[in-house]
């Protein structure tokens, strides 16, 4: 006897049951039906599948060209030193709580 979820027989009894079932009138159209839908559906799966694979073309993103500008050194003036009684870093924030 066959290993497996459905052997012959069983499928005999499935028909035999469908047929009292339904009928002899209806089964054909049963059948057609379902056929149908099953063809239905895997030409959508291959026109997926051909959407999917088919080879899009990249769209073209023109670069910006780069032009390197002429930095020029600034001499340091005094403005630009620190000055002597501003408050270090570490203070920064004793210094802004007694502010408020």
């Amino acid at each position: 006897m066959p290993e497996g979820l459905f052997s012959p027989i069983h499928l005999v009894i499935i028909l035999a049951i469908a047929f009292i079932f339904f009928g002899a009138k209806r089964l054909p159209e049963l059948g057609k039906g379902l056929g149908t839908g099953i063809r239905e559906f895997k030409s959508g799966l291959n026109e997926l599948h051909a959407d999917v694979t088919e080879e899009k073309p990249a769209p073209t993103v023109e670069q910006p060209k780069l032009v390197a500008a002429q930095a020029t050194p600034v001499a340091a003036t005094a403005d630009d030193a620190p000055a002597a009684d501003a408050p270090a870093s570490a203070d920064a924030p004793a210094a802004a709580q007694e502010t408020l």
